[in-house]
């Protein structure tokens, strides 16, 4: 016997079940409770029993229910009128609109009554569904022959011909809300094909009762092979497992002996009648408020999937394991499934990087009010938001806290979620969360023996629209996890994170429960070697052993006639940069420059500029870049503290120039030639410096950050990797001349052969404006914009013609509200990092 099954004979039999220190106490006539087979099953799911009752999932009776009001329509009735109709609102012309739209009419119409909680959300997700309906379930069979097939469909007949909800339509055209219609008599759709059923399958129209169809067709083996599709508005997880049983019964002959099925319009009833839309909103606006950032595990947001391509992995605890956690939760007074909750909780505060997280629940409707919803077919369970927050609390503390928010939560089962959802201080259209937790108790599989003789069940198949779902069986004597995942995410990854997690609660709980929660982490031990040890220092797919210039050479010679920076028409190739940087290094080192020593440029940007840059490096020196905006005292102060051997410039620059000491050299006024030979220094490498840059100076005078070539090579290959950047294409440098941001703009463009355009000199930075104008007119794949001038190009709705990726960076981004027709980074790093130390993806109206 289920536990299900369990809770229907206790109700029917008046037996009442309490929990007192710790154990379960039963109360009931004393000659039931004398039965030693109920005694049996009483004790085998005590632990679960428990739970339930603990977490307030099961109540006995029916105190404090409304009283439903009985269905109008007489048997016989070929008119239906408003009066008759007692749970929902219809006018004459809506009602005779439905009943034309039903084989029969009026007569084949048995009731009409709102959706339930989870169906209204089902319907949602139908109607915007682009494609494949991610809420067609099925199940595939074998069978031995035609004749066990005749028998199966007249079993599935009979079943259809029990339940209320296998005979119902759904329809929302042309009314104010959406409603069900219970035909009096609905055949089973069968499909015969000359080929195998495992061929791409329509979907199911829900206009048309029953919510089933099953596809028939033949298979190798000579037996008949069936699909059974079936719509999730219409069953959940346990009714499909009650129509199991059902059409068990039927196959032996022995249907006359199930029981008088229950109503699906007792739920829907009870649903509506119940805890005020008021009540309901005033919970979720005080847990969900204040939340104005979604979850979203693995940076997932849309909710619009069929499913179909979600990868699935299934790990079971280890027993002993399990007995561990029951006891735990024993100790507490909270049920094992808050122990989970929490659990993945953590998971997602993992994932997301965030504290407090926000996930939905799948609350199972039939323990907890309507009578004998064990034995009912229809969706009885809801996802509900359930929001948690594990910041600077004990472990103990922790699990007490989400124990309560569970049982408060569950007197709210029935509300829809998209109430629950806008009572967030998230907007849609972002969904407010991405991922499920589904804690359900199953029965372990066992084989079906000669009730199912000559029937063999392959596979069912569940799909969800929601990108990241895990479901824990509760299985009595263990636990199992299956994670669904989209495409791209692993399964047994997300598995383990949760197996990680219970693991590291459970020993917390056992030797340290005082202990804060966040010192729980979710990284299994292998995951963690491999991010601390085997990527922190992994250089091989990097040429972090070649300095910057070495790598601009070789683009000269392979290809020395294509364009390495342009300003407006002007332009340089390959060749001819490499060969005036040639002649500016060999002047340099004349001028006695070593490796590791400091040449300042103050200069403007432009092409002149860039050859002066790449010739410091080609002497073995490091550049320091001096923006000219500076006011002349910060000026003065990087000249006097970095110490520069020489110092480039340009000709109008030289009076903000006073009294320097050493050589002067004019970048605009060349004194040198161009030359093919490029200069060898002696013991140059990757370990010398390439550059000094100088902060801001916010918290005192600036400092200089020395930056060598073997991180900007490594920055180098990193971007043009991560960003595709390649000869042929076009970027742009358009950040300060003192930033880091600007060496992270010109070398991997040059170092990959692509093409650098430079805004001219009379465009300033603070000319947004015309910036970004001139900067529409490129014909750029990536380029950067500092985030200030990024956020005032969305303000501006801005779309780039031929923009495949922009990076952003240099401050918070505050707003990004719709989609600019390219990828938007998001980068973030100190100047001692060289520029970015971590990089991700922003989406329009997601985490900023």
């Amino acid at each position: 016997m289920s536990i299900n099954e369990l809770l229907a004979t206790l109700k029917a039999l008046d037996i009442q079940l309490a929990v007192k220190d710790g154990q379960l106490a039963v109360q009931g006539n004393r000659r039931a409770l004398s039965d030693n087979g109920l005694v049996d099953h009483l004790r085998s799911h005590k632990t679960a029993l428990i739970e339930l009752l603990e977490q307030g999932l099961y109540t006995h009776g029916r105190r404090g229910m409304p009283t439903l009001p009985a269905n109008g329509i007489a048997v016989g009735c070929t008119r239906i009128t408003p009066e008759m109709l007692t749970l929902v609102d219809l006018d004459q012309a809506a009602i005779e609109r439905l009943t034309d739209l039903i084989p029969g009419g009026a007569a084949n119409v048995q009731d009409i009554y709102p959706l339930a909680p989870l169906q209204e959300g089902i319907l949602y997700h139908h109607v915007s569904a682009s494609g494949r309906d991610p809420y067609v379930m099925r199940v595939d069979f074998a069978l031995a022959d035609q004749q066990r097939l005749d028998a199966f469909v007249q079993a599935l007949q009979a079943v259809i011909d029990r339940h209320d909800i296998l005979r119902s339509s759904v329809h929302w055209q042309g009314l104010e809300q959406p409603v069900q219609v219970v035909w009096r008599s609905a055949r089973l759709n069968i499909d015969n094909r000359a080929d195998s059923p495992d061929a791409e399958q329509p979907g199911l129209d829900l206009g048309q009762a029953p919510l089933l169809r099953l596809v028939c067709g033949g298979a190798d083996d000579g037996r008949v092979r069936a699909s059974l599709l079936y719509h999730h508005i219409a069953l959940d997880h346990s009714a499909l497992e009650v129509v199991r049983q059902e059409i068990h019964a039927c196959l032996l002959g022995q249907g006359a002996t199930l029981g008088t099925p229950v109503p699906f319009r007792n739920y829907v009833g009870q649903a509506l009648l119940g805890v005020s839309e008021a009540e309901h909103e005033a919970f979720f606006r005080g847990m969900l408020g204040d939340v104005v950032e979604p979850t979203l595990a693995y940076d997932l947001q849309d909710l619009s999937g069929d499913g179909e391509h979600a990868s699935e992995h299934s790990i079971t605890l280890d027993p002993a394991f399990c007995l561990r956690l029951r006891a735990q939760a024993r100790t507490l007074g909270v049920s094992v499934a808050s122990l989970f909750h929490l659990g993945w909780a953590h998971v997602l505060a993992g994932l997301t990087g965030r504290q407090r997280v926000v996930f939905g629940t799948v609350l199972m409707g039939r323990l907890l009010g309507a009578e004998a919803t064990e034995r009912a077919l229809g969706i009885f369970i809801n996802t509900l938001p359930l929001c948690l927050s594990l910041e600077a609390q004990e472990v103990s503390s922790a699990i007490r806290t989400t124990h309560q928010r569970l049982t408060t939560l569950m007197r709210h089962e029935h509300a829809p979620l998209a109430l629950a959802q806008r009572c967030s201080g998230v907007a849609a259209p972002t969904p407010l969360f991405n991922a499920l937790l589904n804690y359900r108790h199953s029965s372990p599989e066992h084989g079906s023996g000669e009730l199912w003789q000559g029937i063999e069940v392959l596979q069912a198949r569940e799909r969800s629209n929601y990108p990241v779902v895990m479901s824990v069986d509760d299985l009595g004597e263990a636990f199992a996890f299956t994670a669904q995942t989209a495409a791209g995410v692993d399964p047994l990854r997300t598995c383990r994170y949760l197996q990680r997690a219970m693991e590291q609660m459970l020993d917390a709980l056992e030797q340290a429960p005082a202990a804060c929660f966040e010192r729980v982490d979710i990284l299994p031990d292998d995951e963690r070697i491999q991010l601390l040890q085997h990527f922190a220092g992994s250089r091989s797919p990097y040429e972090s052993l070649h300095t910057v210039h070495w790598r601009i050479e070789r683009q000269a010679l392979e290809r020395p006639g294509a364009v390495a920076a342009a300003v407006g028409e002007q332009v340089l190739s390959y060749a001819e940069l490499n060969g005036l940087a040639n002649g500016l290094a060999h002047r340099l080192i004349a001028l006695g420059v070593r490796p590791d020593d400091r040449v300042a440029v103050v200069a403007r940007r432009g092409l002149d500029t860039l050859v002066g840059l790449l010739a410091v490096l080609k002497a073995g020196a490091g550049y320091v870049p001096v923006d000219p905006a500076h006011p002349d005292e910060r000026i003065a102060y990087l000249l006097s503290d970095s110490a520069p051997v020489v110092v480039l410039s340009q000709q109008d620059l030289l009076e903000r120039l006073p009294g320097l000491s050493v050589p002067v050299l004019l970048l605009d006024q060349p004194s040198w030639s161009a030359r093919e030979d490029n200069p060898q220094v002696p013991g140059l490498s990757a370990c010398h410096l390439a550059y000094v840059i100088y902060t801001s100076g916010s918290t005192g005078q600036p400092k200089g950050v020395m930056v060598e070539h073997q991180s900007l090579s490594n920055l180098v290959d990193w971007h043009c990797q991560a960003f595709d950047l390649k000869a042929g294409s076009h970027t742009a440098s358009v950040a300060g001349f003192g930033f880091d941001a600007m060496a992270w703009e010109v070398w991997p463009a040059l170092c990959a052969g692509a093409t650098l355009h430079l805004p001219p000199a009379h465009i300033g930075n603070e000319q947004l404006d015309a910036l970004l104008d001139w900067w529409q007119a490129q014909p750029l794949q990536v380029a950067f914009l500092p985030t200030p001038v990024a956020e005032y190009a969305f303000s501006r709705e801005l779309r780039h013609p031929t923009l495949r990726t922009l990076l952003i960076g240099g401050d918070r981004l505050r707003q990004f509200p719709r989609d600019p027709g390219f990828a938007v980074i998001n980068n973030y790093g100190p100047t001692e990092a060289t520029v970015v130390a971590s990089s991700g993806r922003l989406w329009p109206e997601g985490r900023l």
